[in-house]
């Protein structure tokens, strides 16, 4: 009995020193992976305390094309506002709006009886007048001629007679130019087209009363044949339009089509809210195809000489300071203040006085990136 028990004791020792042997390896198992990471961390530590590297790229010179969208407005190359020049009643339209019409051409007839009765007094009191001149001038010849004789006439009747003719001439040429007034007057009920187009307003009817406190047009006239297109160019573009040159451009009625016009005209100034040049092309239409106040869009190709630095737009930073690259120069970044221009989809045109050819820059520019900070260059 005694001998089983110490069997039995000796066994469970035995078993026992194997659990705790099993539970040393596992637990130094458990240990490896941490002191690995705690390497691994220590040479991570290591490698981000070192300097960074970062993809660059080399500053040239190269020319920058790109096309511009400008909105665009159409006009008719002449508009005239018709109104009446003296007041009356429409007496007979003869045109309507669309018509087409020829410069001199008769469009309405005014009716002002008043008129034709000024212009009867007027005549009354030319012819009157033309009569007492034709008397007074009689008597003078008359006397002029008697006076030849010495003793006949005195000089006095003579002078009289001469003021009496020239008083009479002087009334009578006042007379012919009231004449002539009224008679202009009566011209004005005539309204005739002051040149070639197409009557695109009419705003009143047979029988209106026009003139006067009536400020309303009666037509009005537009030249279609010929349009003129205007458009805003900021100032950035003003120097790649010159007079003559081309620019095409669509319109929105008339999708899949594109037209052209010469520029024709350039204010020479920009506006002071837009900051915009106002240019101004000539278009034809003669064949009717585009219609004044059509809005339309203007593709302006521009294209820079080779003398300006082009970078990618991600080396470009905009801050709240302004638009800086940074450029990599003996392991170190700097932030290089620069002034934009011409740009394109993914390249942009760069200014500055501290920028050379062959100078590495950051591709893509962050504010992450500190000024001053170590910096390795990538590969160009």
């Amino acid at each position: 009995m005694m001998s089983a028990a110490c069997i039995t004791t000796r066994s469970t020792n035995r078993t026992t020193m194997k659990q705790l042997w099993a539970l040393m390896i596992m637990g130094a198992a458990a240990l490896l992976p941490s002191c690995t990471d705690s390497k691994a961390r220590e040479v991570e530590g290591r490698t981000e305390s070192g300097p960074a590297t970062t993809a660059t790229f080399t500053l040239q010179q190269d020319t920058l094309s790109t096309t511009v969208l400008l909105p665009a407005e159409l006009s008719g190359y002449r508009r005239v506002d018709l109104h009446a020049k003296v007041a009356g009643y429409v007496r007979s339209l003869h045109v309507d709006i669309g018509s087409r019409v020829q410069q001199g051409q008769l469009l309405a007839t005014l009716e002002a009886p008043e008129i034709h009765a000024r212009m009867a007094a007027a005549l009354s009191r030319m012819k009157s007048q033309e009569a007492v001149h034709t008397a007074s001038q009689s008597t003078y010849d008359r006397l002029l001629e008697t006076s030849k004789v010495e003793g006949t006439i005195s000089p006095n009747d003579l002078d009289q007679a001469l003021a009496r003719k020239n008083a009479d001439q002087a009334r009578l040429e006042a007379s012919q130019a009231d004449y002539h007034e009224v008679a202009n007057m009566s011209g004005y009920l005539e309204i005739r087209a002051p040149f070639s187009g197409t009557i695109t307003g009419r705003n009143v009817n047979e029988g209106a009363y026009v003139g006067g406190s009536n400020n309303t047009p009666m037509l009005t006239l537009q030249e279609t044949g010929r349009l003129r297109l205007t458009v805003a160019v900021p100032e950035a573009y003003t120097a790649y339009l010159g007079i003559g040159d081309e620019l095409s451009f669509t319109v929105n009625a008339r999708e899949g089509e594109t037209f052209s016009g010469k520029v024709g005209r350039m204010s020479g100034a920009l506006d002071s809210r837009l900051r915009a040049e106002q240019v101004e092309a000539d278009v034809d239409n003669r064949g009717g195809e585009l219609m004044p106040g059509m809005i339309g869009q203007v593709r302006l190709s521009v294209a820079s000489g080779p003398t300006a630095f082009v970078v990618p737009r991600s080396a470009v930073m905009t801050t709240s300071e302004g638009d800086f690259v940074i450029k990599v120069a003996g392991g170190k970044a700097f932030w290089t203040a620069v002034r934009t221009g011409l740009g394109s989809a993914d390249r942009i045109q760069v200014f500055s006085a501290e920028l050379h050819a062959n100078d590495a820059l950051v591709l893509h520019a962050g504010e992450g990136i500190r000024e001053g900070g170590a910096l390795t260059a990538g590969p160009r």
